[in-house]
């Protein structure tokens, strides 16, 4: 069941949440216009921009980009300059993209609760076991990079 516990599986659920609100429940609701499309496949690349630019990092570092695995690395350069979490970033990105470019109004409200899956059941876990594997370097990483942005 843990192949199931992915950041992606998560993601995938709430596309499909807001997938299917978008067709089956829109309750008059729309913000349908040429801007707010060019805006969610905006948001969608950012997304993918930045899970490529991590993925880069983890492979450069020689490290598990699984987040049940403790990282034999602890990742400080390239995007992770910016931001400790630049992978939920893009899930959190790519979901609010895709809520604006299918006009899922009412699904917009996912983004914060996948925020607040992801931390829950990734995110604080990661840094826990980051935390007992790095110590004090991660304290001073954690100090000096925000969590999200």
């Amino acid at each position: 069941m843990k192949w199931l516990d992915l950041p992606p599986v998560w993601l995938c659920l709430f596309a499909i949440l807001a997938w299917n609100q978008a067709r089956l429940m829109s309750l008059g609701l729309s913000l349908d216009h040429p801007l707010t499309h060019l805006l969610g496949g905006l948001l969608v690349g950012a997304g993918l921009v930045l899970i490529f630019l991590a993925a880069f990092e983890f492979r450069s570092h020689k490290t598990s980009i699984v987040p049940h695995k403790t990282p034999t690395a602890l990742i400080q350069t390239g995007i992770y300059k910016r931001s400790r979490n630049p992978i939920y970033l893009a899930d959190l990105l790519i979901l609010a993209g895709l809520c604006l470019r299918w006009d899922a109004v009412l699904s917009l409200v996912l983004v914060p609760v996948l925020a607040w899956v992801l931390e829950k059941r990734f995110i604080i876990p990661e840094e826990n076991r980051m935390r007992r594997e790095f110590r004090a370097d991660f304290a001073r990483y954690a100090q000096k990079t925000r969590r999200w942005v």
